[in-house]
Formats: C-alpha cells, structure tokens, sequence
C-alpha cells in the first residue's frame, strides 16, 4: 500500500468533507423552501470515498458519477459557488443552470458528469480512458458507482471491455447497502460486489468507505496500476447514506437501530479522531470546521444572489 501523505494534506481532507457537508445540509435547506426544481440526492455519510479517491488523482485525471454526485464533483474540484447555482438553476451555474443536481458537469476539473440513468456513465468512464491514451495523457478515469448499478447490463458489459483492453480505469462502487428502497442482499445472490472483478481478471478490493485514508490508500495503489498498463481495478467502498434515497424518502424501511449505529461511524468524526491520534489539537480540528462553514455560507449567498438563465438561451448547448 502506498500510505498517508503528511497530515496537512490530511486536514485537507477533513476540510473538502465538512465542505461537502455543510454544502448539501444547505441544499436540504433549499429543497424544503422550494428553490430546487426536481429531487436531490444527498451524500451525507459517503463523502469519504468521494474526497479519498479524488484525492488519490492527478490533475489529468478524470471522474465521473451517479447523481448521488455532489461529493464527487465539489471533491474534484468543482467551485462551491457555481456548483450550487446549478442545483438552484442560476445563470452563473456549472451547466448554466439548465442541468441540476443530477447532472453536475465541470470539465475544467476532469469532472465530466453526474449522470441519472443507473449505470449509464459506466461506458463512458471507458471511453474518457481510451480517449485519454488514444491523446497520450498518462490519464486515469475514475467511475463512481452506487451498488445497485451491479446488477445492470452495462456494468457488466463496461468491466469486461475494461479488462480486454486493459483500460486505466478504477471502478468504485459506493455500497451504502440500499438500492433505492431495497437492501442490496434482497437483489443481489453474492455478499461482496468486489468478487465480480473474477469474472473479468481485474484487481480487486472491498475496503471500509468510511476511512478516507483506506480510501485515498487503495484508489492509489489502483491508479497508480492503471496508469502503468496493469489494467483496472473495481474498488467496493462499504458506506451509508445517512438520508433517504431522495429528499422525498422518509427511509422508514431501515431497521431500527441501523443509522444510528452507522453514525457512531461517521467519516468526519472517524478522521477527526485519526487526527488527534496524530497528534492534532481539537481546537485545530474545530477551526476547521467553522471555517468551511463560513465558506459554504459565502458560497451559498453568492449563488442566490445570481440571475435566473435569460429565456433567449434556452436552445443554446442543445444538441440537434
């Protein structure tokens, strides 16, 4: 394994999961006052295996993801502000507004695209590989995907294609036990999503998706395999979703007891303890905190401060 880099950039990391954090408590916000036209899908609770793996990338890198997507696209680099203008469909937004939470897109970062149809970025995260070394990047395309997609044609069809061409692509599979309403085990005949990686002669792992470290270690060492022609590797990161499938989703079909034990483990509180061990003063760990919620404010009032899309451009950047 490759190991942890110093413990400034571990604070980092700390910081991009409170961002990410406070940034989806206030679209929450924004969804109940109804500014959000449409669903959102949030995060919380998974936003170590979007900040880990990010992380583990270079700047040539690319990523793509479901649209359970803030994490991913804020954690690739994507601004706080424009990210939530687009869910509040302002001019200033990532997509100019016209695409919302489930389709945030920012390829000055790599980041190229939340995508709502289960599974369907599964092919193109190939094709950003193959294209990548058809133009000689060195670059690695990293696919987030969520448990259920496991079970769709195209995951299947986009690992096998994967391994024959021994594209530079890391699979990871975000596993918060649930695919939409229904526990993974009631659909799924095999205990580890990882094992499907046999079938098609990649590297494999199943590791703790709540441990950023483990996560940054791990999407690494599969980068790093990637890009030296050793093929591509399906990561399972087991997490939870703190929230519903949607905001319209009470999760009233979770057992008793269930999210409370999963908030014992928390990603931020687990890093923040990984911290102290290191030797990191809570007062530094809590400044951290207050500053990205001051940052997220900023942001947020700067997006509601933008214009609506001006009707004259509803047809622009439409494809015909």
């Amino acid at each position: 394994m490759s190991g942890l880099p110093e413990v400034e950039e571990q604070l980092d990391w700390l910081r991009s999961m409170h961002l990410i954090r406070g940034f989806e408590d206030e679209v929450n916000a924004f969804f109940a006052k109804g500014l959000v036209r449409g669903s959102t899908h949030l995060c919380q609770g998974q936003e170590a295996v979007s900040v880990g793996a990010c992380r583990a990338l270079a700047e040539q890198d690319t990523m793509t993801c479901t649209y359970r997507g803030h994490g991913a696209v804020l954690a690739k680099g994507a601004p706080l502000d424009r990210t939530f203008a687009e869910i509040l469909g302002r001019a200033g937004g990532l997509c100019g507004g016209k695409g919302g939470s489930m389709h945030l897109t920012d390829t000055s970062v790599g980041a190229f695209g939340s995508f709502a149809v289960i599974g369907a970025h599964l092919p193109i995260a190939n094709g950003l590989a193959l294209g990548g070394r058809l133009l000689g990047r060195d670059s690695v395309s990293l696919c987030f995907f969520g448990d259920g997609t496991a079970n769709i044609g195209a995951f299947h069809e986009a690992l096998n294609l994967a391994a024959i061409w021994k594209l530079p692509v890391v699979f990871v599979c975000e596993n918060n036990l649930y695919g939409e309403y229904t526990a993974i085990a009631k659909t799924t005949p095999i205990d580890a999503l990882a094992d499907r990686a046999d079938s098609y002669g990649m590297a494999k792992a199943r590791i703790d998706g709540n441990d950023v470290g483990v996560v940054y270690d791990t999407v690494t060492d599969a980068a790093d395999r990637a890009r030296s022609g050793g093929g591509p590797s399906l990561i399972e990161a087991m997490t939870y979703r703190h929230k519903g499938h949607s905001r319209s989703d009470p999760a009233a079909y979770r057992p008793d007891g269930e999210l409370e034990s999963w908030l014992e483990w928390d990603p931020i509180l687990l890093h923040e303890r990984a911290l102290g061990e290191q030797g990191v003063a809570e007062a530094t760990l809590g400044e951290i905190g207050t500053a990205a919620a001051a940052a997220v404010a900023t942001a947020r009032d700067r997006a509601l401060s933008w214009p609506e899309p001006d009707a004259a451009t509803r047809l622009e950047d439409v494809y015909a």
